[in-house]
């Protein structure tokens, strides 16, 4: 016991900031275009294997809820015009929140985890969000094993056949107002695996969602900061 005490004090203090604090060099985040060395030779677009890129006449457009951060555009384009950033905080709201993000929660936050159908990748990165580095309880969240006792799901995973039911059911168990959050590409858009008779699709397709957090898998980080957005939310709707 006496050398855990020892241990613990010369550790000090892991525990980061909700912003996540700074991202490893070798992070994919945000695809940032460079318009004026593109040459439009659109060999991104070929190379996308979840149709995240798009082009509007001669705009390139990027679905950051179908990108899955592969990196294969950038490393086609031979202008560099597409390069990640370091930006995680992608989340998006179906609906613009308008205000800035609450500096300090006011209320606890119970969160039910519905895996539709995912490969797991999200799922571990959620598991980190309860570990001494984020440390989410010190915000005042919790996951909770029942639906009744949630304010909030969190979905992984495309939606499978199978698991649709059971996906729709777990929303009509959660007492409203609730909020419902699609974690990763294969619940915010349904492309990574494309079509197939045991997909339904998005998270989208079943029930309603209110905030999409992309990545494959996107980082704890970026899902602390969707839950931060969800506290507004679940505040306008209480209010």
């Amino acid at each position: 016991m006496l050398n855990l005490l020892r241990k613990m004090i010369k550790t000090g203090c892991v525990t980061e900031a909700y912003d996540g604090g700074s991202v490893p060099p070798r992070f994919r985040g945000e695809l940032a275009w460079q318009e004026t060395t593109c040459q439009h030779c659109r060999q991104c677009l070929a190379a996308c294997p979840a149709g995240a890129i798009a082009f509007s006449g001669e705009r390139l457009i990027v679905d950051h809820s179908a990108c899955i951060f592969c990196g294969r555009c950038v490393a086609v384009c031979e202008q560099q015009a597409l390069t990640h950033t370091g930006e995680y905080r992608l989340s998006e709201l179906q609906n613009q929140l308008s205000g800035k993000i609450r500096s300090m929660f006011k209320r606890s936050l119970h969160i039910r985890h519905v895996d539709a159908g995912s490969c797991n990748a999200c799922d571990w990165e959620m598991t980190a969000l309860n570990n001494p580095i984020y440390d989410l309880q010190q915000y005042g969240i919790d996951f909770v094993a029942s639906p009744r006792h949630a304010d909030m799901l969190m979905i992984t995973g495309v939606v499978t056949r199978n698991l649709t039911q059971a996906l729709a059911m777990t929303y009509e168990a959660t007492p409203s107002p609730k909020i419902v959050m699609a974690v990763g590409a294969c619940a915010a858009s349904g492309k990574v695996y494309g079509n197939s008779y045991a997909i339904c699709g998005a998270a989208d397709t079943v029930v309603p969602v209110d905030i999409y957090v992309p990545g494959c898998p996107p980082r704890p980080a970026a899902l602390i900061y969707g839950l931060l957005l969800a506290l507004d939310r679940l505040e306008e709707r209480r209010n």
